[in-house]
């Protein structure tokens, strides 16, 4: 029911827009979140918007380059990605619930799409 796409391997300082589509899962009662797991680590939470009232979060190491954003119309949810650094080199992925708010970590979200792979490297 998600799928997120738009990753792929960009310089450091360096913009990518990830796209998750959300077709199946309403928008307008879910928390739709990013999330990144680099190997080895476990999955880190990104950032999160709420489609029903537009509330954002950001994990602080994001904050200030990324940027989250919904479509309702389209079922989409963006995220934004400037200034990127080698330390956001992860695969992202994004998730929805209805049952919890921006900022849970991602044990909370029960709907998750595929992984899509971010590299940063010159």
């Amino acid at each position: 029911q998600l799928q997120a796409s738009g990753g792929g391997l960009v310089q450091p300082g360096g913009s990518l827009r990830l796209t998750c589509a959300t077709s199946g899962v309403t928008p307008d009662h879910y928390a739709t979140g990013w999330f990144r797991q680099a190997p080895g680590n476990e999955r880190d939470r990104v950032a999160c918007v709420s489609s029903k009232d537009g509330i954002t979060w950001y994990a602080d190491s994001v904050k200030g380059r990324f940027t989250v954003s919904s479509d309702n119309d389209k079922n989409i949810v963006y995220l934004q990605m400037n200034s990127l650094k080698p330390e956001d080199a992860a695969v992202y992925y994004c998730a929805a619930d209805a049952t919890v708010l921006c900022g849970s970590t991602a044990q909370g979200f029960d709907n998750w799409g595929q992984g899509t792979l971010v590299t940063v490297s010159s």
